[in-house]
Parts: C-alpha cells; sequence; structure tokens
C-alpha cells in the first residue's frame, strides 16, 4: 500500500505576488504629489544628486547605499519627483512580498500569509514610506528579503547554501541603506549557532547535520551570515573614495565610521515630533511630513499607524512569545525576538532625538504577530474575529487615505477631521 506524503499547504506565492502588485499601483497613486521635496527628502535629495555629479558625500551621518539607489533612479528616469520616488515605491512593494514569503516559509499558514499583507499594506507605515524618498524603505526591503530566505533556508534545505548566500547580501545592503538595521543584522548567525547547538551539542561545531540547515556547517554559515554582509556593506562605500580620496583615504574605514557616529549623536535640539517607544507602542504621537498648500490644492501627509491594529498587535506580540516558549512553535517565536530585538535597541539607544518612523521595523513584526494571533483564532473557531479585525484594518486604511496619499483636501482645517488625539496634531 503506498504512503502518502505529509500535507503540505499550497504555496500562496501568486496571492503573495498580485497583493504586492496592487499595492504598488496604490502607492503610484499621485506619487508625484507634492512636486517639491518634503520632511527628510530635503537631505537626501541633494546627496543624491551629488553622487551622480561625482562633487561630494552628503548627509554623512547615513551609509551610502539607499542614497545610491535614489540617484540610480535620478539618473535613469530624471530629476522630477517620480523619479525621485520610484525607488522607494519599488522597495515598499518588495518589502510587502518579501514579507509574505517570509511568513509562509516559517507558518506553511496561507491564512496568516495573506493576513499578513492585508495588514502590513493597510497598517500606514509602510505605505507612507513606499511614498517618499527617504531611506528606511530600502533598509526594511532588504532585511525583509534576508529574513525570507533564512526562512527559506531552514524550509528548503536543498537550497540552504543559496539562500543563506542571498540572505548575507541582503544584510550587508540593509545596513548600507541605514544603521536601523543593526539589531536584525547578528540575529540570523547567532539563532544559527544557538540552534545547531541545541539540536547537536557541541558536535554541531564541526558537523553538518542538524537544524537549522542540515548539510550546512557552522563556519560555513558564519562566512554566509557573518563576513558576506560586512564585505558587502563595506563595498557600498566605494563611490565615498572616489569622490572624497584624500578625507576618506586619511581617516580609514574605521575612522570614518567613528565620524559618522559622532554626527548621529551630535542631534540634541529638541524637536517638536520626537518621541520616545512609549509613545509608539501605544501609537500616540504622529509626524506630519508635510500639510501645506500645493499643486494647486490643501494638501498632507501624515505618518501614524493604523489606530485598530498597532494596538491589536500588542497582544499578539506577548501571545507569541507565550506560544514560542510554551508551545515551541518557531514562527511565534521569531517574531516576537524580532519585535523585542528591533524596538529594544531604540529603548537602549544613544541616539538622543527619536521619531515615530524608527517604529516602522517592529511594527512589521507586530503586524507579523497579529496574522499569527488571527490564524490561531480561526483555527479555534473564532474566524469571523479574524475577518472582522482584516475588514477593519482595511476600513481605517480607507478612512485616512486622504491624508497619507496626499490627496486634495478641503482647506487648511481640514486635518482636524482626522486628529482623533491632540498628540497627532
Amino acid at each position: 500500500m503506498p504512503v502518502s506524503s505529509p500535507h503540505r499547504p499550497r504555496d500562496p506565492i501568486a496571492w503573495c505576488a498580485a497583493l504586492s502588485v496592487a499595492f504598488l499601483a496604490l502607492v503610484c497613486v499621485r506619487l508625484g504629489l507634492p512636486s517639491k521635496p518634503y520632511f527628510d527628502e530635503i537631505h537626501y535629495l541633494p546627496a543624491a544628486r551629488a553622487l551622480i555629479a561625482g562633487s561630494d558625500w552628503l548627509n554623512r551621518e547615513h551609509p551610502m547605499f539607499g542614497k545610491e539607489l535614489l540617484a540610480a533612479g535620478i539618473a535613469l528616469f530624471g530629476d522630477h519627483p517620480w523619479a525621485w520616488r520610484l525607488p522607494s515605491a519599488l522597495a515598499g512593494a518588495l518589502s510587502l512580498f518579501a514579507s509574505m514569503r517570509a511568513l509562509w516559509f516559517a507558518s506553511l499558514s496561507r491564512f496568516a500569509t495573506l493576513a499578513y499583507g492585508v495588514l502590513l499594506a493597510t497598517g500606514f507605515i509602510l505605505f507612507v514610506h513606499a511614498r517618499i524618498a527617504m531611506l528606511d524603505g530600502f533598509m526594511i526591503a532588504l532585511l525583509a528579503v534576508a529574513v525570507w530566505q533564512c526562512a527559506a533556508a531552514v524550509r528548503e534545505p536543498e537550497h540552504g547554501r543559496r539562500s543563506l548566500a542571498i540572505a548575507g547580501v541582503a544584510l550587508g545592503l540593509a545596513l548600507g541603506a541605514k544603521w536601523n538595521a543593526i539589531p536584525l543584522a547578528p540575529l540570523p548567525g547567532i539563532a544559527f549557532l544557538a540552534v545547531r547547538l541545541h539540536a547537536c551539542g557541541w558536535r554541531g561545531i564541526f558537523g553538518r547535520r542538524g537544524a537549522p540547515v542540515p548539510g550546512i556547517r557552522l563556519a560555513e554559515a558564519a562566512l554566509w551570515l557573518g563576513l558576506v554582509p560586512l564585505v558587502v556593506y563595506a563595498a557600498t562605500y566605494l563611490p565615498a573614495y572616489l569622490i572624497e580620496p584624500v578625507e576618506v583615504g586619511k581617516l580609514g574605514f574605521i575612522g570614518l565610521h567613528e565620524m559618522m557616529l559622532r554626527m548621529q549623536e551630535s542631534v540634541v535640539k529638541p524637536h517638536p515630533y520626537q518621541s520616545i517607544w512609549t509613545d509608539w507602542i501605544i501609537n500616540r504621537r504622529a509626524i506630519w511630513y508635510f500639510y501645506q498648500p500645493s499643486d494647486g490644492a490643501q494638501r498632507g501627509v501624515l505618518l501614524i499607524g493604523n489606530p485598530l491594529t498597532m494596538l491589536l498587535g500588542l497582544p499578539a506580540v506577548i501571545w507569541c512569545a507565550w506560544a514560542g516558549a510554551a508551545r515551541k512553535r518557531a514562527d511565534a517565536a521569531a517574531v516576537a525576538l524580532i519585535y523585542a530585538a528591533s524596538l529594544g535597541f531604540w529603548i537602549v539607544a544613544a541616539k538622543p532625538i527619536q521619531f515615530y518612523y524608527h517604529y516602522l521595523l517592529p511594527s512589521m513584526a507586530l503586524l507579523a504577530a497579529l496574522a499569527l494571533a488571527l490564524d490561531a483564532l480561526r483555527v479555534r473557531g473564532w474566524g469571523w474575529l479574524a475577518w472582522i479585525v482584516l475588514a477593519g484594518s482595511a476600513a481605517m486604511f480607507a478612512w485616512f487615505f486622504p491624508i497619507l496619499d496626499a490627496a486634495p483636501l478641503d482647506g487648511p482645517r481640514a486635518f482636524e477631521h482626522w486628529m482623533w488625539l491632540s498628540s497627532w496634531r
């Protein structure tokens, strides 16, 4: 009698792609508005233009790769708003796709994967950053690719070497986009070591058997997840050596980073939009990226998290931590760990002035936790509640859409329509 293979849910990759394309199409609505640089575009666009001209390395407190991508957009498509923001739009769609793929390989749950796509697409923060020429979107996209490939290596070890190599390159480029990737960059390598030692004991140090990726020795994992990211990260600075050979050569690579760190820590002047992590987790402090007359109408762009899912995600993270510890659910444990590491970084960071956009990475882990929690509710017969949450997230997104998308507003006081909290003003 033939032995049937274990049931494996059908991969929702086509739905993942469809959601990502729909998200990109929505991001591109009014992508060129406002038609002038706004918020931190005023820093990053001059830096991109200087790279194209080969004249200087501006905005030196941040690494170079994100500005190199902005420069590529301008060089390929011209110096106009669509070209400024198209790289960010593509990065936003890649973030959505890669994040769903990561959760699929981690959980093998079609519902959790697609629910995560809906939650992330309607979570406000990713959408806003997909429409502005800032560095955060590039960092997030590359981190999402790294997590996707690490999860794929565990699930499909026959392709483990290729997946770990891609993950290593993505980690290096994420660090080269923005240093906010630092708390997550070492986690794959540390997790590989911890899981291998737990599975095989000290024999796992030299052997190739056992979890998390059979066939890959620790030394090779250290290459892909340790050395390769550092080499790729260093390579992103090559234009700086071409532009400023005397200064950069004098400082050296370590001295260069000491200078960047001093510049990061030197910003101490209070800012009206500054906030701390306790504000972020309760969705208390918003940032108006833009609010003024532009292109024939009053327009606004508000950065805030979806008021429904940002709060519902908090108990979901706690549930994931419990499910990971008590039920040995690796997917839930990984999500809780990513949230804790990415948020904890900002709790202890020496950067004195912080902003809500630093919550972008933790918020993505939070929404992954919510997707897993909704899937658990569905399995227990509470599927109707899971669908209500998804519909509620979409409804919130639709309600706030005009001030996420720079749509024409009724007048200077139109913003009051959405200001549920005084701290959002």
